[in-house]
């Protein structure tokens, strides 16, 4: 907020600095995109990522609202590596179009996108070579319904080799498809299947696997899941399982950057509903993760 509101403000040159490339190659507007309206959210996206000029790196979005959005991020995506859009608009057809304009791409988060499924996440590991790391949780509400999402481990494990931390808590995949993933995937450190209920994994064959943490079926309270930047550095044990138990997000860094300044000649920020938030939503404390049942 500070770099498009006040900075401009301070000298000719610092206002020419903020336009140019160097200042919008890591854009985190999650937080502040929860709130907003699809069409102001467009605008932003499109004025920020026009300043980077094709070197962005980094891209935190929150509900993109539609495919046309998905599209000219890829369109810009040369030299993205993290692109976190959780709650996203998008469908498979789309992301069939456009995975291949993000082959760069080295993490990627697509959770809560209820309208995605294995045929999206085929295109992205056979487009997206580089990818290491891959976020696909759900919300248990989210895949009521369905009777299983084993087709989506399938393509998981039969077109990413390379991955390296994988979530797909609350995910209604088998033991049968984390298995696959085990066996397709062997670089594998990190594995995030909490709140899976029918993943009975084998003490034995996740011995196999000496630099890999398994995370879960069991889940315990919201607190102590969040604010881990690097759980690869934090073993402990759980009685609910007898190797590694890890917790907390995979270690993605949260820059907490934000929102807008002058759009077109006859816009202002005064156009932009903008909201900040610090501490703990209690509202929706449980979304991520509710409890065991």
């Amino acid at each position: 907020q500070e770099i498009l509101t006040v900075i401009p403000r301070v000298c000719k040159s610092w206002q020419r600095a903020v336009s140019g490339p160097y200042c919008w190659q890591d854009i985190d507007i999650e937080q502040w995109s929860q709130q907003c309206r699809p069409e102001t959210l467009d605008r932003m996206l499109q004025m920020l990522i026009t300043r980077s000029s094709g070197s962005l790196r980094k891209l935190c979005v929150t509900g993109l609202p539609n495919g046309q959005s998905f599209s000219f991020i890829a369109d810009n995506a040369k030299s993205l590596r993290t692109l976190r859009l959780p709650r996203s608009e998008i469908n498979d057809s789309v992301v069939e179009q456009v995975a291949g304009r993000l082959s760069s791409v080295t993490f990627l988060d697509v959770s809560y996108c209820r309208n995605i499924g294995a045929p999206a996440l085929e295109a992205i590991g056979k487009h997206c070579k580089l990818l290491m790391g891959l976020r696909r949780t759900m919300h248990p509400l989210e895949v009521v319904g369905k009777l299983s999402q084993d087709d989506e481990a399938l393509a998981i494990a039969t077109t990413m080799p390379k991955l390296k931390q994988l979530e797909v808590a609350y995910l209604l995949i088998s033991t049968e498809g984390v298995v696959k993933i085990l066996e397709n995937c062997p670089e594998l450190e990190l594995l995030d299947v909490r709140g899976c209920w029918n993943v009975k994994l084998d003490e034995n064959l996740v011995k196999k696997f000496s630099r890999l943490k398994v995370v879960g079926p069991l889940v315990v309270d919201y607190f102590g899941m969040k604010g881990w930047d690097d759980c690869s550095n934090y073993s402990g044990s759980s009685g609910y399982l007898a190797w590694d138990f890890v917790a907390g997000d995979v270690g993605i860094d949260y820059d907490d950057v934000i929102s807008d300044v002058d759009w077109e000649d006859d816009q202002s920020i005064e156009d932009v509903e903008m909201r900040f938030y610090d501490g703990f939503d209690v509202e929706n404390a449980a979304f991520d993760w509710p409890l065991s049942p």
